[in-house]
């Protein structure tokens, strides 16, 4: 089964790509400043998310209780690592799936970070069963309330949002004008990003400068959004519902409309933001005597790229589950003529209302005899409105959400598995896991052969056996020019893995592409 070429041609297409990585940026402002919890001054709370940041940083008993929280969560830490790597990233997606996307170690961090969270989850369960058992203790336990107040936690996940969206998009850009898959789009654009360092300067220039507007903006409420659009088209639940569940379509169609989705398998790796490089290692110290081997942290600009997607996605959904369980009186608002949304700001009313006292009837009646002036007075007005409509209705809006997390994994699924006719690149050439733990040098000298002889002698027993296996040594080591032009076939790139011995200094080769394999 084959996606049609015409349609990959305009869904690919860097326009199409730009677009929707921008107006993902531009909804999560929209929905931000739309959204009723975003002005609510009631505690914060957010499942899963919400026990792991109270069981970390909040809600300590003290004496031994935290010698046993702490405990608790470094364990929770421990396993949620080994578990991420071992169980889920190598057994469940390695072997068992065979998904393409995650082989050898690739997206092995981002696997481990989700099943740390789920480690922390079950083990804030277990911290709680001890402080059961001890009894009266249940102020201390841990739950989805974060000890914050939901308008402090929106703008810190509007600022988060707004960071992955722009470095997301900004990827995105620099993706669309470092590669030659449209070559005939953008040629102006693409000369004067690839000159120097503009495409350096640029990013840490745009970023700190936006970056600093957009905290100033969303921290201090300098600019206010409904003084800004007097009611202009005001939302309510229904339409908020559907907004946030067109945000997260957006943010799977960034991942979907990559050149390599849904296996991520070629050879041309894109560089990281404001960095010449195309990953960052970091060299773990170990000793020696114990390990054998050498251990990196290392982090491609794919996986750096989507795994920020991902995390936003957590932020995102929980803005759909906002809209569509969202009822004033739980965020401490209530609902006056024209169906607006009041939010109340008084301290002392947060802590004691009710139903019969947070109504609109009563706030507009009533006075406060320390102002003499009417409850609603005090109370913030919102042109947001809040219509009442059923569940059922607002559930519609989880349909397109649904519909793209369907298409993700059928694609993914589909075409992003290794087959049963294809071999797994886990482990799967002992020659392969020699040459890479160990330098040329090395390998010459156990082997008994100088560096060139090696060089000769694994091509010549490559093209015996018959396996298309690429081999790329850069120049620096042999004293010959590096690699300028590199073609590989993408039947090579998705069977075998390509062995690369890094040099000293090394130009990254610039990969050929057939756009005519594209073109409508």
């Amino acid at each position: 089964m084959e996606i049609d070429a015409r349609f990959r041609y305009y869904f690919q297409h860097p326009w199409s790509r730009l677009i929707v990585a921008y107006l993902v940026t531009f909804f999560n402002f929209l929905i931000f400043a739309e959204d009723p919890v975003s002005h609510s001054q009631t505690e914060a709370h957010m499942i899963v998310v919400g026990n792991c940041f109270s069981f970390l940083f909040n809600k300590y008993p003290g004496l031994g209780w935290n010698i046993l929280k702490v405990t608790c969560w470094i364990l929770a830490i421990i396993t949620g690592l080994l578990a991420g790597k071992f169980i889920f990233h190598r057994q469940l997606f390695g072997r068992y799936l065979r998904l393409k996307m995650f082989r050898e170690d690739h997206g092995s961090w981002m696997t481990m970070f989700f099943s740390t969270i789920l480690f922390l989850f079950i083990f804030s369960h277990i911290y709680n069963l001890f402080l059961l058992m001890a009894g009266s203790m249940e102020p201390h336990m841990v739950t989805e309330y974060m000890g914050i107040r939901n308008e402090s936690f929106m703008k810190i996940a509007a600022v988060g949002t707004w960071m992955g969206d722009f470095v997301t998009a900004w990827m995105v850009t620099d993706m669309m004008l470092q590669d030659q898959h449209y070559p005939a789009w953008g040629k102006a654009a693409r000369r004067f990003w690839k000159q120097g360092n503009n495409r350096i300067v640029l990013f840490w220039t745009v970023l700190i400068s936006l970056t600093s507007v957009v905290v100033l903006v969303i921290s201090t409420d300098w600019i206010s959004w409904d003084n800004l659009n007097r009611g202009f088209l005001p939302s309510d639940e229904v339409s908020r519902a559907f907004l946030a569940s067109f945000i997260l379509v957006f943010d799977l169609l960034i991942v979907m409309q990559d050149w390599e989705f849904p296996h991520f398998m070629g050879d041309l790796d894109m560089n990281l933001p404001g960095m010449s490089t195309t990953h960052v290692k970091v060299k773990l110290p170990v000793c020696k005597r114990i390990f054998k081997e050498e251990y990196h942290i290392h982090i491609t600009g794919k996986w750096f790229n989507y795994g920020i997607i991902f995390l936003v996605l957590i932020l995102d959904l929980n803005m759909w589950k906002n809209q569509i369980f969202y009822k004033p009186y739980e965020y401490g608002q209530y609902v006056g003529p024209g169906e607006k949304i009041y939010t109340v700001e008084e301290p002392d009313t947060l802590r004691n209302f009710n139903h019969s006292t947070l109504t609109y009837e009563w706030r507009s009646t009533n006075i406060d005899p320390s102002t003499n002036s009417t409850y609603v007075e005090q109370d913030m007005f919102l042109h947001s409105r809040y219509i009442g409509a059923s569940l059922d209705i607002k559930c519609l809006a989880f349909i397109p959400s649904l519909a793209a997390f369907v298409l993700f994994g059928f694609f993914i699924w589909l075409f992003g598995r290794f087959q049963d006719s294809e071999t797994f690149t886990e482990n799967q050439d002992k020659s392969y896991e020699r040459i890479k733990r160990k330098s040329p040098s090395e390998y010459s000298k156990e082997m008994g052969v100088t560096p060139e002889e090696m060089h000769v002698t694994m091509s010549d027993s490559l093209k015996r056996s018959g396996t298309p296996m690429l081999l790329s040594v850069d120049g620096p080591h042999f004293g010959a020019t590096p690699s300028t032009n590199s073609t590989i076939s993408m039947e090579t790139q998705e069977t075998h893995p390509s062995i690369v011995i890094d040099g000293a200094a090394q130009e990254e080769p610039a990969v050929s592409f057939d756009v005519h394999k594209l073109s409508p």
